[in-house]
């Protein structure tokens, strides 16, 4: 019987639905009658009624904030607006904010609507008992791994805010290095850039007013000018050809390096032996590895673990395999730093800090100082590099441009001499 009823209860009981949150537009006046008006998230008008009472006002009106006609494309939510609301949640938390509290101040201040409405989002999940570190996991896109394991690991020391302190500095470290890397890739691809389209505008406009001219001479071109003739009669004809073909060629190759790991291993082994760049991208990688693993292991994070968050975070694939390599060995109980050594590609600084650390029991701090050597070396490189391509950039703007304009001026300067 009691077998039956259960099935019965089991058989009317519905799905619950997930609830979803919604921004909603609200007047209201304040304990003085001065009128108030904002937006803010929630699952309901009722608790957004409920929610702005409690904060002493009197709602009039609240309403589901209307979807724009025209171009209704959300902000972006990028790394760099992560790295605030940490910094933002860490700053509230050592003020002793309640967690719940703290989520609406840090999203009043937001300007990203889109950040702001994600932030409303997990305050709505932890105000209804769900975790901190569980309600970040809902939305990994925005979250790794690494973020929840740590804010986990806070929760259940006790310690949320010193925490979220050491995921803030460690975000604002970990995007400060990634906006020197851009910089520092920025300025190839842009002189690259210029001179692509100074090339083709100066074939496709400018050497064609050339080629009428040399048509009434009657004398043979030298060989130079003929060919770049070649090469404008090629871009005025393809031109649309050449920018749709450069334009799949890309994204083909950007697919395939996301789906093929010979291939992205191949590239980043490339990458690294570039003049320059290559070092950069090392120095990057060193600083990378000993800022996360600092991180991790003062959160308390055991070292193997640690690891594994590190070689994800290495943005390398050289260095990713290697990382799990020495993870592996440090499981069968090598120390750190001679399972580091044994890589044969990691820097002896590196290997000689590690092993005084775990001497000394004193391995993130020390980790920390390498961390920020290594970040001072990328600035270092950064510098010199963006100095170094600027004549750079003048020296071969200038060859494009000029080789074009001897071709061009050659047969006029012959037909002097002939004359």
């Amino acid at each position: 019987m009691a077998t039956a009823t259960a099935q019965q209860k089991a058989k009317t009981r519905r799905p619950t639905k997930a609830v979803t949150s919604s921004t909603f537009v609200y007047k209201a006046t304040d304990k003085k009658g001065k009128a108030v008006q904002g937006e803010t998230s929630g699952t309901s008008p009722a608790l957004i009624r409920a929610h702005l009472q409690k904060q002493g006002l009197l709602v009039k009106s609240v309403k589901k904030k209307p979807k724009p006609l025209f171009g209704g494309s959300k902000k972006k939510i990028k790394p760099s607006d992560i790295a605030v609301f940490s910094r933002q949640m860490a700053t509230m938390m050592k003020a002793g904010v309640p967690l719940v509290q703290a989520f609406d101040i840090v999203a009043d201040g937001l300007d990203n609507p889109s950040v702001k409405e994600l932030v409303h989002e997990i305050r709505d999940e932890v105000a209804s008992g769900t975790g901190f570190a569980p309600a970040l996991r809902k939305h990994p896109r925005y979250f790794d791994d690494l973020f929840c394991n740590l804010v986990d690991a806070g929760e259940q020391a006790g310690a949320l805010e010193t925490m979220l302190d050491r995921i803030a500095t460690y975000k604002e470290k970990t995007e400060a290095l990634k906006a020197k890397i851009k910089k520092a890739l920025t300025y190839p691809i842009a002189v690259i850039l210029v001179a692509v389209v100074v090339t083709a505008i100066l074939l496709i406009k400018v050497v064609p007013q050339f080629a009428e001219t040399f048509g009434n001479f009657g004398a043979e071109l030298p060989a130079f000018t003929l060919f770049v003739l070649h090469l404008s009669d090629l871009a005025r004809a393809y031109w649309i050809q050449f920018l749709f073909g450069a334009i799949v060629l890309f994204f083909v190759f950007k697919e395939i390096k996301l789906r093929s790991p010979k291939v992205a291993y191949a590239v980043d082994k490339y990458m690294l032996k570039l003049p320059i760049i290559g070092d950069i991208l090392y120095l990057s990688v060193m600083a990378r590895f000993a800022r996360t693993l600092s991180t991790t292991f003062a959160a308390g994070v055991p070292l193997i673990d640690a690891l594994t968050s590190v070689a994800g975070a290495a943005g390398n694939r050289i260095y990713a395999d290697a990382i799990v390599r020495v993870r592996e060995d440090v499981s069968t109980g090598i120390q750190l730093n001679t399972a580091i050594r044994n890589q044969g590609i990691f820097p002896s600084l590196l290997i000689q800090m590690a092993a005084i650390g775990e001497e000394s029991g004193a391995l993130d701090e020390m980790l920390d100082k390498v961390a920020a050597y290594y970040e001072e070396a990328v600035d270092n490189k950064v510098d010199s590099l963006s100095s170094l391509l600027e004549p750079m950039i003048m020296s071969v703007l200038g060859v494009l441009v000029g080789g074009l304009m001897i071709a061009m001026y050659l047969p006029i300067f012959q037909i002097g001499q002939v004359i």
